[in-house]
């Protein structure tokens, strides 16, 4: 529901449309963003994953990770989930742009008619690092938690801040993957003992929250427009605490396929 709401309201309406719209500057372009030379854009730069070509390289050692902790874990039941968060949210992304248009209602430029919606690049690091939570030990998954959360921040504040993506498409990328991670720890069996239970440090919301601000405001910063850097900004860290809460909450409900015990 909240990927349909923001489909309606950002790219559906007219207000939505203009409201972002406005937040692209045609002459200026992707050059003023921070992280401009580590965006792919630059000629001869590396991209920092999941950005530009670095996307299916990314993409493809991700899963690989997922089958080897899958593998050493023997958690089928959450390895076969995590794939599945992954596969069905890259085929959300593509599917949306084909089957979700951008209708012209405001008489936007060539270049803002094109659909977008969701994101791609935000797509995989979200649904990357939700899959490695739902596989992940309880002592190892809230530092996975807090890593993928980063990642997410400073890839949505990138795509925003070189101009590859709305806040709109960002949104429900990262939507898009909380529901289907959502859905995944929904239909695994319920823990049987505490075993399953997220222990982390008290401090570390605070730690991984701070974290992921900063990421938000280096990613999504911009010479040019204070405004847009904290819209941008704004976004990005929205994207991550949408990811916490989903991933803290999700795994507790879950557990782990074992071998059975002899005696």
């Amino acid at each position: 529901m909240g990927l349909l709401a923001v489909y309606l309201i950002a790219v559906c309406n007219p207000f939505g449309q203009r409201a972002e719209n406005a937040l692209f500057t045609e002459e200026a372009g992707a050059k003023p963003a921070w992280i401009y030379d580590w965006s792919g854009a630059a000629y001869g730069s590396s991209a920092l994953p999941p950005l530009d070509q670095s996307a299916t390289p990314t993409l493809i050692v991700g899963m690989a990770v997922i089958v080897g902790v899958t593998l050493v874990r023997r958690c089928w039941w959450q390895g076969c989930a995590a794939a599945g968060v992954v596969m069905v949210t890259l085929v959300g992304t593509q599917a949306g742009k084909m089957f979700l248009p951008r209708p012209d209602l405001v008489g936007a430029r060539v270049s803002l008619v094109d659909s977008s919606f969701p994101s791609g690049h935000t797509g995989i690091a979200a649904a990357l690092s939700l899959g490695l939570a739902l596989i992940a030990s309880p002592r190892v998954r809230p530092y996975v938690m807090v890593t993928g959360m980063l990642w997410l921040a400073v890839t949505g504040g990138a795509v925003l801040a070189t101009y590859q993506h709305r806040p709109s498409d960002v949104l429900g990328a990262t939507l898009l993957a909380c529901a289907c991670y959502s859905l995944a720890a929904r239909l695994l069996p319920p823990a049987a003992d505490a075993s399953g239970v997220i222990r982390r440090p008290r401090a570390l919301p605070a730690i991984a929250l701070a974290l992921a601000a900063a990421g938000a405001l280096i990613a999504g910063a911009r010479d040019d427009s204070v405004t847009q850097s904290l819209v941008y900004a704004v976004t990005a860290f929205l994207c991550a605490s949408l990811f916490w809460y989903t991933a803290a909450e999700g795994p507790t409900q879950t557990a782990r396929r074992t071998r059975p015990t002899l005696g």
